[in-house]
């Protein structure tokens, strides 16, 4: 008993050390139980991967080949890390065979693509940077029309990862999310979703799975890692210096548009016709020999109806409906974001920062035109940038395309349950 009483003494007379110990004890007692829950988590993944490496492959069946893209410069060099530890794992239990590209600079991952061979799965390791990368370079080949049909599989590494909210059920806990994703790619569920076809007037075609956004909001997010030293008031701080700059800042653009589409029926449901019979085959081609012969009509082309639409905005954002999509709407269309420019500098501060959590929110008071193809004219002389999907481009007279269900991504069965059902008001 007396020794407990001189240690209590002893902690009560250097009380800073004893809180300073105790602080860290308490710190590194809650890391390692994050890390021993986080080995949890990576034995019951590999232990469900096991379940399809243990499955009896056939003579006359090879085994799936899959094509990693990695970029090891993701999540501030820690990419590299996480798939290793936490992705390879899976799919070699699952017993796929794993051919890993690493990326070594911007851009790389567009001229591989072209040089890649046929595999039987695409899978992006990386952000929404690395992502845009492989789908551009994918629908840019030549035979783009037999590869997009390649199921693609995507492995959220990087800061931004706009995408993966669709594919597969949130977690903040990173090692669940990236095996959550990686045990969907074994489990063969895929969605579809649409891609922008973005074309300047010289360039060849840049391709998108969220979108484009020009305007003043962008331009203080891009501004706001300058101001790293002050921590969560970078993105704000950004703003406000933005609206010292200049205000009202205006964004002047012309753009031409097309209305929705109509959705064609997919390959899977128009079924496989059955051949007549051999009489009445025979029947036809008599009938059709012996009648008179059909003078064709020329049908007169409807001249597509062009709307135009000339604006004055904060910002302009063209997105398309992989955020929210319902697989069952029977018309196909992205949506245009058209933020008005009279709204006072508190307003633009506060959702500035509401717009670094999710870029492409629209406000209520904005117009928004739903499209299917639209050209987008800036006036001449125009400066700026565009962010594509995350990525920077120099700001450009473009002509925006939708491609509906153009790719097919792997994602959780949850997940495409709940957009298959489609709403009331859904068309």
């Amino acid at each position: 008993m007396a020794r407990v009483v001189r240690i209590f003494k002893t902690l009560r007379n250097h009380w800073k050390k004893s809180t300073v110990g105790f602080c860290l004890l308490a710190y590194g007692s809650n890391w390692m139980y994050g890390k021993y829950c986080d080995n949890l988590l990576r034995r019951a993944a590999c232990q469900e991967a096991q379940v399809f490496g243990n499955q009896l492959i056939y003579p006359n069946t090879t085994v799936k080949k899959a094509t990693v893209f990695l970029n090891p410069a993701a999540c501030k060099g820690k990419a590299r890390a996480l798939f290793e530890k936490n992705a390879a794992p899976i799919l070699h239990l699952a017993g796929i065979d794993v051919q890993v590209v690493k990326t070594d600079y911007e851009g790389q991952a567009k001229q591989l693509l072209e040089l890649m061979e046929n595999t039987d799965l695409i899978i992006v390791a990386g952000g929404d940077g690395t992502l845009q990368e492989v789908i551009t370079g994918l629908l840019r080949r030549a035979d783009q029309a037999s590869f997009s049909k390649i199921p693609i599989g995507f492995i959220p590494l990087g800061t931004t990862s706009t995408i993966s909210q669709t594919l597969y059920p949130q977690s903040e806990n990173k090692v669940q999310h990236i095996s959550n994703a990686t045990l969907s790619i074994l489990k063969g569920e895929t969605m579809p979703l649409d891609v922008l076809q973005i074309k300047g007037e010289q360039e060849q075609p840049v391709f998108a799975l969220s979108g484009l956004r020009w305007g003043s909001y962008r331009d203080a997010a891009a501004k706001s890692t300058k101001y790293w030293y002050l921590g969560p008031l970078k993105t704000r701080v950004a703003h406000l210096f933005s609206t010292l700059t200049q205000w009202p800042q205006r964004h002047e653009a012309s753009i031409l548009f097309l209305g929705p589409t109509e959705r064609p029926p997919e390959e899977e449901a128009k079924g496989i016709q059955v051949r007549p019979p051999l009489y009445v085959r025979i029947y036809r081609r008599l009938a059709q020999y012996w009648s008179n012969p059909k003078v064709e009509v020329p049908v007169e082309v409807a001249p597509e109806p062009w709307e135009e639409a000339q604006l004055s905005a904060v910002e302009l954002s063209i997105s398309t409906q992989n955020h929210q999509p319902d697989l069952a709407r029977q018309m196909d269309s992205m949506s245009i974001c058209i933020e008005p420019d009279t709204i006072s500098k508190s307003e633009f501060i506060s959702l500035g920062v509401e717009k670094t959590h999710n870029p492409l929110l629209c406000p209520k008071d904005a117009q928004i035109l739903h499209v299917s193809h639209c050209n987008v004219q800036l006036p001449e002389g125009t400066a700026g940038h565009f962010s594509i999907d995350s990525e920077e481009y120099d700001a450009m007279s473009v002509e925006v395309t939708l491609l509906p269900r153009k790719l097919r991504f792997f994602c959780h069965p949850s997940q495409k349950e709940r957009f298959t059902q489609a709403s009331p008001a859904s068309t």
